[in-house]
């Protein structure tokens, strides 16, 4: 190789070195983007946890509200029933004179 081909070869390795260089800095550009997207992600998978536990909590608190009326219905109408045996007891027993 002569002095004029290694100059030729010179300028083309040079001007690849800056393209390679230019192209490598999109990259860390990029790269950066994606880490930031990732940090993100991550963020966002936390507080989706946080969420789910107190959407389950909630759920639960629901289910304790919606029973309470039905618990006390339920005592209502056992002691309506109570009453209303005892009263037919007593009746009977006043109607066959044991009272």
């Amino acid at each position: 190789m002569n002095q004029d081909e290694m100059s030729g070869k010179l300028i083309e390795v040079d001007a690849r070195s800056k393209s390679n260089t230019h192209r490598l800095d999109e990259v860390e550009g990029r790269q950066d983007n994606l880490d930031k997207l990732v940090s993100s992600v991550a963020t966002l998978a936390n507080e989706q946890e946080h969420i789910n536990s107190d959407v389950k909590e909630i759920k639960s608190d629901v289910k304790e509200l919606a029973g309470r009326p039905g618990k006390m219905w339920d005592g209502l109408v056992e002691g309506l029933l109570l009453t209303a045996a005892g009263l037919l007891v007593g009746y009977l027993f006043a109607r066959m004179g044991l009272v």
